[in-house]
C-alpha cells in the first residue's frame, strides 16, 4: 500500500508539509509506504492547451518532470494534495500541477479507483481554507478517486476538513499568531485522523 502526498506550497518544509507529514506518519503506522513530494523540487511547465491529450492519454510536453510525477501517481494507492492559501484559493504551483494532469483525465480517468484527500493551511481563521479544500477535493473526485474526509466516525464531528490557521486568538483587539501549525491542535488531530481514514478505505477497497 503506497500513499503519496503532493505539497503545493511555495515554502518547502513549512506548515503544509507539517500537516502532510503528520498524516503520512499515521498512514505509515497503519502499514502504508509513504512519500512526500514538494512541488518546488520539480520543473513542471505550464499546460500549452495543445489539446493533443484529447485523443490519447499522453502529454505532449516531455522535457520536464511531470511524467515522473505521473508515474508516481499511477503507482500509488492513495493521493493526498496539500496547499496553503495565499489568496482565497490553491497556490499557483498546485493549480499548475492540476492542469498538467489533464492527460490523465481526458481520454480516461487513469487514477480512477484510488483514494484521495486534501489538506490546507492559511494565516487567517477564515482565510479561504474551505474553498481550497473544495477545489482540491473536486479535482480528485473528477479524476475518479474516492475522496476521504477526516471525521472520526467513533466520535462527534469536530472539524469538516484539515484546515489549519495561524490565527490563534484576538486579545484586546490584537491578533495572537501561532508560530506554526503545530500549535493548531485541531488541525493536527484532523490530519492524523485523515491518515488513518485513508489507510482504512484502501484496505476496505482491497478486500472487496
Amino acid at each position: 500500500m503506497k500513499i503519496i502526498a503532493i505539497n503545493g506550497s511555495h515554502r518547502k518544509g513549512k506548515n503544509t508539509a507539517t500537516l502532510l507529514n503528520a498524516l503520512l506518519e499515521e498512514a505509515t503506522a497503519g502499514g502504508a509506504t509513504t512519500e512526500l513530494l514538494e512541488l518546488t523540487d520539480y520543473n513542471i511547465k505550464h499546460c500549452l492547451s495543445c489539446n493533443k491529450c484529447l485523443g490519447r492519454p499522453q502529454c505532449s510536453i516531455t522535457d520536464d518532470d511531470m511524467a515522473a510525477i505521473g508515474d508516481k501517481l499511477l503507482a500509488a494507492d492513495g493521493i493526498v494534495l496539500g496547499s496553503p492559501v495565499y489568496w482565497g484559493n490553491v497556490t499557483a504551483l498546485m493549480k499548475n500541477f492540476m492542469d498538467r494532469t489533464r492527460y490523465m483525465h481526458m481520454v480516461k480517468n487513469m487514477l480512477a479507483g484510488k483514494v484521495g484527500a486534501a489538506v490546507t493551511n492559511a494565516g487567517l481563521r477564515n482565510g479561504g481554507q474551505e474553498m481550497a479544500l473544495r477545489i482540491m477535493e473536486s479535482f480528485l473526485a473528477a479524476q475518479g478517486l474516492h475522496v476521504v474526509d477526516c471525521r472520526n466516525h467513533d466520535g462527534p464531528i469536530m472539524y469538516s476538513g484539515v484546515a489549519g490557521s495561524l490565527l490563534a486568538d484576538v486579545k484586546d483587539g490584537k491578533v495572537v499568531w501561532r508560530k506554526s501549525v503545530l500549535e493548531d491542535e485541531a488541525a493536527m488531530l484532523a490530519a492524523k485522523q485523515l491518515g488513518r481514514n485513508i489507510v482504512k478505505l484502501i484496505k476496505a477497497l482491497r478486500n472487496n
